[in-house]
């Protein structure tokens, strides 16, 4: 699929505020200044900075532009339907520890299809609520295929661009299909304290495993939410 100009433009700036030209709330070229650029329109460089804005990369600040977004934003485990960006349903969230190569859960390692024993890479995360305090608890496993072929993965630091589109980037593997499945059970001692509840309170889990073209998994998320925030709604026709 070709891909368009503002689309390029986009990428482009999303491959430079993760290599550090721009720091968080650093100021973005305005679009006049794209346009200049990249010899485009106004319009075309103003779409590409909205398809940032979409995915929570940047926010306007008034008198200034648009500026790189100070905390990093991303969606539960499972808010990943097609069409739908980053900061739609995304929430602030803080990256607990550092990414490490550890043998997933039972069900993790199936959704994954890896075989007992078989490391994989994981990151964790904590979505917190408009005053800070914590919503759900997400790990996300990412199979060794993977995250051998996306180095960044195993770092610390915020993925600007999304760790979807940065995995599209290394491997040409993008999400096509997701299966989720919630379950409910007790938090653990480790789920309890990131969540600050009583050990062994009731939780809502979703487990979402996104796949590509091919069926084959690109990462499976744990999320885990406290019963008294749980909310799922479906709206369909009837």
């Amino acid at each position: 699929m070709a891909v368009l100009k503002y689309e390029e433009i986009a990428e482009s700036l999303r491959a430079r505020i993760a290599a550090g030209e721009f720091d968080p709330e650093g100021i973005i070229p305005s679009g006049r200044e794209l346009a200049e650029q990249w010899d485009v329109s106004r319009a075309t460089a103003i779409k590409a900075v909205d398809m940032l804005r979409n995915d929570g990369v940047v926010v306007a600040k008034q008198g200034t532009g648009f500026v790189v977004t100070k905390t990093p934003v991303a969606r539960p485990a499972g808010a990943r339907r097609a069409g739908s960006a980053r900061i739609l349903g995304g929430m602030p969230f803080l990256r607990i520890g550092a990414p490490d190569w550890a043998e997933p859960p039972p069900r993790v390692a199936v959704a994954l299809g890896i075989s007992p024993g078989v490391k994989a890479l994981r990151r964790v995360r904590v979505h917190q609520l408009p005053d800070g305090a914590p919503h759900s608890c997400v790990e996300a496993w990412f199979p060794p295929d993977i995250a051998e072929a996306a180095p960044r993965l195993a770092e610390t630091a915020p993925i600007a661009e999304g760790t979807t589109r940065y995995v599209r980037r290394q491997t040409g593997r993008f999400p096509t299909g997701g299966v989720d499945i919630t379950t409910v059970r007790r938090a653990t001692d480790t789920e309890a304290k990131r969540l600050g509840v009583p050990a062994g309170a009731p939780v809502a889990v979703l487990l979402h495993t996104a796949k590509d073209e091919q069926g084959h998994p690109l990462v499976c998320e744990e999320g885990v939410t406290p019963s008294s925030l749980f909310e799922q709604v479906d709206t369909y026709v009837m």
